[in-house]
């Protein structure tokens, strides 16, 4: 039998969301900034160069699946394709979220 683990929606947690569809040059970034900081989740988000836009996110179960569902609506001028999570380290000291620039 296998070891089933349980996570505490209240445990912080990391997160990388990857974004495709029309996400670049519609204000997309700026949109998960200010939803993340309404949530209360640190991080960053990203352009990157194949066109999709790149998230870390730290913060509980219940903060993380909130931006999740709004990264999925996005802004009026985006069209989201997909969001692709994965699990993600923690980082160390980063307690606010911000824009980064292009990778």
């Amino acid at each position: 039998m296998g070891k089933i683990t349980v996570v505490d929606q209240r445990t912080p947690q990391a997160r990388r969301f990857l974004v495709r569809g029309r996400v670049q040059g519609v204000g997309f970034r700026w949109f998960v900034e200010r939803e993340a900081q309404t949530l209360g989740i640190a991080g960053w988000v990203r352009n990157r160069s194949d066109g999709t836009v790149e998230v870390l996110a730290m913060g509980t179960g219940d903060q993380l699946s909130g931006l999740r569902t709004r990264l999925r609506e996005g802004p009026r001028a985006a069209r989201v394709d997909d969001v692709e999570e994965s699990e993600a380290e923690p980082v160390r000291g980063l307690n606010a979220f911000r824009i980064e620039g292009a990778w």
